[in-house]
């Protein structure tokens, strides 16, 4: 239950001060009765009561309420209470219930029943269950101020034209409320007249759903086709999740980080057009990966810009045991150091067993226990710099 004050609190008025109190009361799950006290007949200031109340019973700061206040007014507690009653009712934490209506406080005004309620009850007839709807609602709670059937249904019915079913629908709700965002069908139908594919749009909503709330979407469009992209591969939906999710600053400093360790701005465009994905990488696995296969393996750092794709590779349970294993083989003498670099990192376990180490008979057993103890070695361990210093 959220917390009333009992205290007596001064509410001005353009003639008078009133004195303002409240006291339980058995007709309200909250106990939010207020009683005015006046020497005159002149009635409460609106937007002096939504202050106070926000104040008193939400935690607002007093500059906070007065700032909602220009936008929400209301002259007794009859409404919020009832707003503040639905959402316990429905599941939700005191603590929720605060952090919701401080990001989206004109939800004080709305009627529960008429307006929340069908809301919850679209929500809960496409599956969502009733906890995955108090995360949802708590996570975004933008989309409660979105009419249900000019706003919400429309845009649910658009995602599901890409998405098929309501449970991979729900799942991206789940991790991103997009039924608040603004044109969604309007923005998928300019992506569509300009060449990205229904398939590459599907993506896009699986895989990242924030996305459709930017502003610009045909500009990356245009610079992604610009850059010999084809909107009609997979590969461009990838660009596009990179250009849309990366800030210019965090890609400004993964730029530099390739180039420390030898690459062009020609060869960065070159491993972004074959693998967008590298893009995506954090600076400590790039910086990781390129340590180990610099200065552990001696390779050159080039290799990586020409077969990126090793990049999304885990570097724990596959490039340290399979580059260790490569690493022998060349020392003996078994493999030529101009040998395809990037064909021992691609394929499953049991091909590379098969081809890079069942094959050499006579090393066979160093082969697979230098191969199987690194890969025991990343089952243990989540630490990327750890598997670093035991490799020093």
């Amino acid at each position: 239950m959220l917390k009333f004050f009992t205290t007596t609190a001064l509410v001005p008025t353009k003639n008078n001060i009133l004195l303002l109190f409240t006291t339980p009361s058995s007709k309200h799950h909250y106990p939010s009765i207020f009683k005015f006290f006046t020497t005159s007949t002149t009635t409460i200031d609106p937007q002096s009561f939504t202050v106070s109340y926000l104040i008193n019973n939400i935690g607002f700061t007093p500059q906070t309420a007065s700032k909602a206040s220009q936008y929400l007014s209301f002259s007794n507690s009859q409404k919020p209470d009832s707003v503040l009653t639905f959402f316990t009712t429905h599941g939700f934490s005191n603590s929720q219930i605060r952090s919701i209506i401080k990001r989206e406080p004109q939800l004080l005004s709305f009627k529960p029943n008429t307006i929340l309620l069908p809301k919850f009850q679209f929500l809960l007839s496409k599956g969502v269950s009733n906890t995955d709807l108090v995360r949802i609602v708590n996570s975004n709670p933008r989309f409660l101020s979105r009419s249900l059937q000019n706003h919400i249904i429309p845009t649910y019915e658009c995602a599901k034209g890409f998405l098929q079913s309501d449970k991979k629908i729900i799942a991206c709700v789940k991790r991103y409320c997009f039924l608040s965002q603004y044109d969604l069908p309007n923005k998928v139908k300019l992506l569509l007249d300009n060449g990205v594919s229904h398939s590459n749009i599907a993506r896009l909503f699986q895989w990242w759903p924030s996305i459709f709330d930017s502003s610009d979407l045909l500009n990356t469009v245009e610079e992604l086709k610009q850059l010999g992209f084809d909107s009609k591969t997979s590969t461009f939906s990838i660009a596009f999740l990179a250009k849309k999710t990366v800030t210019k600053a965090k890609w400004d400093e993964k730029v530099e980080t390739f180039k420390k360790w030898g690459w062009s701005d020609e060869h960065i465009l070159q491993a972004f057009k074959k693998q967008p994905f590298c893009m995506l990488s954090s600076l400590r696995k790039m910086n990781a990966i390129m340590n180990f296969w610099v200065n552990h393996l001696g390779f050159n750092s080039l290799d990586l810009a020409r077969f990126p794709g090793i990049l999304q590779c885990s570097l724990e349970k596959r490039i340290v045991p399979r580059g260790l294993v490569v690493q022998f083989l060349i020392s003996k003498g078994l493999r030529r150091k101009d040998a395809s670099i990037y064909t021992p990192f691609v394929g499953s376990e049991k091909l590379f067993v098969e081809k890079f180490v069942n094959r050499f008979v006579e090393h066979s057993s160093d082969l697979l226990k230098l191969y199987e103890g690194k890969m025991n070695l990343a089952d243990s361990r989540n630490d990327l710099q750890m598997v670093d210093q035991i490799l020093v």
